[in-house]
């Protein structure tokens, strides 16, 4: 899943899971479990961490590896966070040769991403997401799963907003080529319900996912 923020990734990956019975592999997500968990990556992940350096692509491929080679992931598996970087992309097809990664990118017009991103608000206590323009929480400032607060993330600052796009149109340029030339990029429009997005979505991977040939090309609805 390629996208920049507040297109919708997350809710589509797990729109994809559930309607295809796929594991949804957030990076950021497995690689907290295996901190967490104090495997032998997730150690040295820490210790980069605590070093206040960025984790290495060799530590996060590992703990990939592992992820991917778990049974549930045998028919398949949907992968958001990686690779950001045609140097990751081109080590993640080390993984798996016999299974090729397909790219599907969420395309969002800067205004509305702005708009998304703005009104984004995350519980503290359980990290439930919620949104002030199309799914805002019951009651103001309270999480509806758990009753917590409801903040404000900092890269959500609308001052910051802007940098974030910035350097997402700079590393999904290289991607889209990388991913183009072996015929596996694929276009969404991602403006709309997430209902519409999907049906955009759901069109593409049936049609993979039923052995029909995947085309290059752009969805719109």
């Amino acid at each position: 899943m390629l996208g920049p923020p507040g297109s919708g990734k997350g809710t589509q990956g797990e729109l994809i899971s559930q309607r295809y019975r796929l594991p949804r592999i957030s990076t950021g997500d497995i690689l907290r479990r295996a901190v967490r968990d104090k495997t032998p990556l997730g150690l040295e992940a820490e210790a980069m961490m605590n070093r206040g350096v960025l984790v290495s692509d060799e530590i996060v491929l590992g703990i990939i590896r592992q992820r991917i080679a778990a049974d549930d992931c045998r028919p398949g598996y949907v992968l958001d966070g990686f690779p950001r970087t045609v140097r990751q992309a081109e080590a993640l097809e080390t993984l798996e040769t016999d299974r090729p990664e397909r790219a599907l990118e969420l395309r969002v017009d800067l205004p509305e991403l702005v708009k998304r991103l703005s009104a984004r608000l995350v519980c503290s206590r359980c990290s439930a997401v919620y949104n002030l323009l199309v799914e805002p929480p019951r009651q103001a400032g309270v999480c509806d799963a758990c009753g917590g607060p409801l903040i404000r993330r900092k890269d959500d600052e609308p001052q910051v907003i802007a940098e974030r796009l910035n350097v997402y149109r700079k590393e999904a340029e290289p991607l889209r080529e990388f991913y183009t030339s072996r015929n596996a990029y694929f276009a969404v429009d991602s403006q709309g319900s997430a209902q519409d997005v999907f049906g955009r979505v759901s069109a593409y991977l049936d049609g993979i996912l039923t052995g029909v040939a995947g085309r290059t090309g752009e969805a719109r609805g």
